[in-house]
Parts: C-alpha cells; structure tokens; sequence
C-alpha cells in the first residue's frame, strides 16, 4: 500500500530535523502496535509517503489514526497552536504488481530530488533510501519479498536496488502514479505493462 499525507492547505508540517525525528519515532511506535510493515518512506517538508504492508485491514488507519494524534499534539505544544495538522485523511493506493511497488519505492524516495531538496536520493537524510541501497541502519524498514528477490546477499540486494535508480522513471508513470494516489483507490490489475 502507497500513503500520502498531506499537511493541511499543503502547509509545512515539519519545521526542524527534531519535529522530522520526532515524527519518526511516532511512526514506528505506530507500525509496530499495528502491524504495518514499512517497505520505504520519506518525510518531505509538508507531506509524508509511506510505502507499507499491513497484517489486516484496519492497520493503516489506525497507524495514521495514532500518528495523527501523537505528532499534531507534540507539535501543537511546541509552536503554541491548536487545530488540525494534516489535510484530513490520509490516501492510499493498493500496490498489485511487482513492478509498480519497485516503482512506488523509487518515487517515493526520489521525493526530494524531483522537489529540489537534494541532487541525488541518498543525499536526503529523512527517507529510507540509505537503508534500501547502501544498507545504512533503519530501524523503521522492513524488507519486503520483493527487495529481498534483487540478490542473495544484502550488498546484492543493495547493489541491485542502486541499479533501479539508473533509469529515471518516466513522466508517464510518475502522472499514473499520482492520479492512483490522489484516487485513493487501487491500480487497475494489468496496469503494470505502464509501470
């Protein structure tokens, strides 16, 4: 599954790297007591992509559920406010092919190079992508199948990650993408001959 969250009216939602960590920390409290594993993430300055795996349905909304009232208190005390945070509920895209949760994972990590933020993915330091491709330690990452399929050992697996970053990713597939995750629905089986 692909989520988004948007900060509200696309307004900052992270103002410093202890608002980012700290938000960090809330999320992987969140996966673990609902059993959403994390496959890849970034943490943008007004919105969060999450890359994900639940055990059962109900897990995503309740991770974002306690996130959600975790973080926007902790941020509410420290800038002295009140209200809403986030741009409502979050979306999300089922992923049902191999290829496009290879993709999803490459769009959501390169992020901060499409917004400016960095020349190259792991540059950035608040998304998985250190994890995934150099093996950097990350205790918000779960392996998915499909990661562990690039090779036999971790440096494989890391080195064939690093390989599918060669390619950029067409702007076709990054518009399908975004109209998936702005849906809110699921890709069309099929769909993966476009990603």
């Amino acid at each position: 599954m692909h989520v988004v969250h948007r900060g509200n009216n696309r307004t900052t939602t992270f103002l410093s790297a202890s608002e980012l960590q700290r938000y960090r920390d809330v999320l992987q409290q969140a996966s673990h007591r609902f059993r959403c594993a994390i496959h890849a993430y970034v943490l943008m300055t007004n919105h969060v992509h999450l890359l994900i795996t639940p055990e059962d349905d109900t897990g995503p909304a309740r991770m974002m559920q306690l996130i959600g009232r975790k973080y926007v208190r902790y941020v509410n005390a420290l800038r002295h406010r009140t209200g809403t945070l986030w741009e409502g509920r979050f979306r999300s895209t089922l992923i049902n092919s191999d290829r496009y949760f290879l993709t999803c994972s490459r769009y959501v990590e390169l992020n901060p190079v499409r917004a400016g933020m960095a020349a190259d993915a792991d540059q950035y330091r608040w998304s998985s992508h250190r994890h995934n491709a150099y093996g950097d330690p990350d205790p918000l990452i779960t392996p998915h199948q499909l990661y562990v399929a690039l090779g036999a050992t971790p440096a494989d697996r890391q080195a064939g990650y690093r390989a599918l970053f060669q390619t950029p990713i067409e702007s076709s597939t990054l518009e399908q993408i975004r109209r998936a995750t702005n849906r809110g629905g699921r890709l069309c089986q099929g769909s993966e001959s476009l990603l």
